[in-house]
């Protein structure tokens, strides 16, 4: 049997009083009326007394679980610093040495003299990072409060995202990755507009909180690359929001002024970084204000009408994005994040490639989709099947105050007469619907991407299941609704969920504390070792990306090319350094070298025999179609391949042949690198 919705609208139809997540309000007889409110007053204290304390305890607890992990993973303590470094893999070590840089220069040296003597330097970097953990859990906690109005949902959803921790987050084995610095941040951002998004917020804690959200939207930005693309699909939630009047405009805008407000500044704390100024979110968010502003009466009219409007108000936006973004780009002369937009063109199937940098992510695993096994896994601890719960009752809700919204009072006049319940959906949460889907649909895309959404993936399910407001909506649908079951079942459903966890997964958490292992590479350690004690300071090296980051880290050595790929040029002399893996002539691999200065070349066994992608994938098949040659290999190639007139480069030289030895020498080899010294011919 269906229920009739009755729907009311209350200032411009997206909330009600009654649907603020705080308890109900009993009117009480006057004698006690005073007594009643001061004793609501003193609980209230109690409350976020406590639930303050719990969630500075599970992030402090969370800190330390994954700080203990790091250590019984790579027996961190008692491993040499030349370990420790190269346990920072790829990219990871090319950010390290850069703090490494910063404390060993004889200007900063001077400042933290007095910190070596309680904690080595490398021990500040990782607990830093690993506090900010403490920060992550404690933002996703009190979101999670904020939306459901009880802390016992910040517990379930910092204990989803412990015992998810594979799928939510990889800072004990990625530490210096920028998006680990990163996320705590945007989780901070999210609390604070959840914050601001709440109804009867007092002119100084609206001030404040946009102090707030300015603040972490700037450290987001300033600590990852991505930022101007996270920001731009929550530029797009907002812009959704909006345009079905789910969210008061004046605060929307005044988030996208942030917006961009924060990346400006990053721009010129960066050096004036030209990428930032060329970026869709800026373009977007300069088209909204204009046409909104050109625009009138957006918000008028009958259903039919608003429709119209809309539909014009989109293409419009869409338009004046590009059109800026393009203008912008064209004037500054901009391609930096060219390689992104071909990756995501051949990504969605609009027409193959042979772009050797869009290859390389469209071949890398965590651009790929996100794997089948993740929602097992997700499944395992029942938050999948909570979220989905939440996210179907949600998204129903929203679809049916989207149409309210867009149909007018006349429509809303006619509905309240003739309907029974009441079905609302709150900014706040609104918000953090139309984000879980934004994000959740990158994640699908993008397996790296799952840490944006699996993380907020346990606020959101966590709020559903404490919300007062979702829980009235069930039993009203099975009439079963009473005030006093809606609440029983708000505080004991969540209660049963976490003895459910505990009982499940607390044995399995001390095992794994419990588990020992140690960091064991010996053939990257001879070869930083050699390279310290056999080559000048100044000598330059190439190689490939992931390695140079460790040999800039561990030996203080100029690199030809790292992992930062942000920058056009960089990326063209990677691809030119990687013919050292491609069907090259030996006076071309020591031409191309020679003139970025290389003095040592490290050649990877890995690389040249590389199995651990498809053929199709390899990086030397990569570099082969680039460069218009026939892949190595059974399979099919495409027509107009041709053979190449020369071996691989990488397995040739080790033949000593006089063709290569006039150019270069073998001057270190072990089981996995071989190192040459470049000739200096005149």
């Amino acid at each position: 049997m269906m229920t009739t919705i009755r729907q009311r609208r209350v200032g411009k139809g997206t909330e009600a009083a009654e649907d603020q997540p705080s308890e109900e309000k009993n009117v009480k007889p006057d004698g006690k009326i005073l007594s009643d409110h001061t004793g609501g007053k003193l609980w209230n204290i109690l409350s976020v007394t406590v639930g303050g304390i719990v969630a500075i305890s599970l992030g402090l607890l969370t800190s330390v679980y994954v700080a203990t992990l790091h250590e019984n993973d790579l027996w961190f303590s008692n491993i040499k610093e030349v370990e420790r470094e190269i346990s920072f893999r790829t990219e990871c070590g090319l950010y390290y040495s850069y703090y490494k840089q910063m404390i060993q220069a004889a200007s900063i040296q001077q400042g933290i003299v007095s910190c070596k003597q309680y904690l080595e330097p490398i021990y500040f970097y990782i607990y830093t990072l690993f506090g900010l953990q403490a920060v992550y859990v404690i933002a996703l906690y009190v979101t999670s409060w904020l939306l459901s109005g009880t802390w016992l949902s910040g517990l379930l959803a910092a204990c989803w995202y412990i015992t998810n921790r594979i799928d939510t987050t990889r800072v004990e084995f990625t530490i210096p990755l920028r998006e680990n610095w990163a996320l705590p941040f945007f989780a901070v951002q999210i609390a604070a507009i959840t914050y601001l998004l709440r109804t009867h917020l007092q002119p100084a804690q609206e001030r404040l909180t946009l102090m707030a959200i300015f603040i972490a939207t700037f450290l987001f930005s300033l600590t990852w690359q991505f930022n101007q693309f996270m920001l731009l699909i929550q530029a797009l939630a907002l812009f959704i929001l909006d345009c079905f009047d789910m969210l008061p405009t004046a605060k929307v805008t005044r988030l996208y002024i942030i917006q961009i407000s924060g990346l400006l500044l990053v721009c010129v704390l960066q050096f004036f970084n030209n990428m930032i100024l060329g970026s869709l979110l800026i373009s977007f968010n300069a088209s909204v204000l204009i046409v909104r502003a050109i625009q009138k009466n957006l918000k008028k009219g009958s259903l039919l009408n608003r429709l119209g409007k809309l539909i014009i108000h989109v293409l419009l936006v869409l338009a004046l994005t590009l059109i800026i973004n393009k203008f912008i780009k064209k004037v500054l002369n901009l391609e930096s994040d060219e390689h992104i937009f071909k990756f995501l063109k051949a990504k969605f199937g609009f027409g193959a490639t042979r772009d050797f940098d869009a290859n390389l992510y469209l071949c890398e695993e965590a651009f790929g989709l996100l794997p089948l096994n993740t929602f097992s896994r997700l499944s395992d601890t029942l938050l999948f099947y909570v979220y989905i719960l939440v996210l179907f009752l949600l998204t129903t809700a929203a679809v049916i105050v989207a149409f309210r919204n867009l149909s007018g009072p006349y429509q809303v006049q006619f509905m309240e007469k003739t309907e029974e319940c009441t079905i609302t959906l709150r900014p706040d949460a609104a918000y953090n619907l139309i984000h879980t889907v934004l994000f959740g649909c990158l994640a699908l895309s993008t397996m790296r991407m799952k840490y944006l959404w699996t993380s907020h993936m346990c606020v959101f399910a966590s709020f559903g299941l404490c919300s007062t407001e979702v829980w009235r909506l069930i039993l009203k649908c099975v009439h079963l609704y009473t005030s006093q079951r809606a609440h029983l079942i708000k505080y004991s459903v969540p209660i049963i969920a976490l003895l459910y966890i505990s009982y499940k997964f607390w044995p399995g958490i001390m095992d794994e504390l419990s588990e020992l292992r140690e960091f064991y590479d010996p053939d990257t350690v001879e070869l930083m070792n050699w390279i310290k004690s056999n080559t000048p300071n100044t000598a330059v090296f190439a190689g490939s990306m992931q390695l140079l980051a460790g040999v800039k880290l561990c030996t203080g050595r100029t690199l030809t090319n790292h992992p930062h790929y942000e920058d056009k040029h960089l990326r063209e002399r990677t691809k030119q350094i990687y013919q050292i893996y491609a069907k090259r002539s030996p006076e071309d691999v020591y031409r191309i070298l020679r003139s970025f200065g290389t003095d040592y070349l490290i050649l990877e066994d890995s690389i040249c025999y590389e199995r651990r992608h498809s053929r199709g994938c390899r990086l030397r098949d990569l570099l082969d179609v680039a460069n218009g040659h026939i892949m190595d290999g059974l399979g099919e190639n495409e027509p107009d391949l041709k053979p190449s007139l020369y071996p691989r480069f990488c397995e040739e030289i080790k033949k000593n042949l006089p063709s290569y030895t006039i150019h270069f020498s073998r001057v270190f080899q072990n089981k996995t690198f071989h190192v040459y010294k470049l000739a200096k011919h005149k």
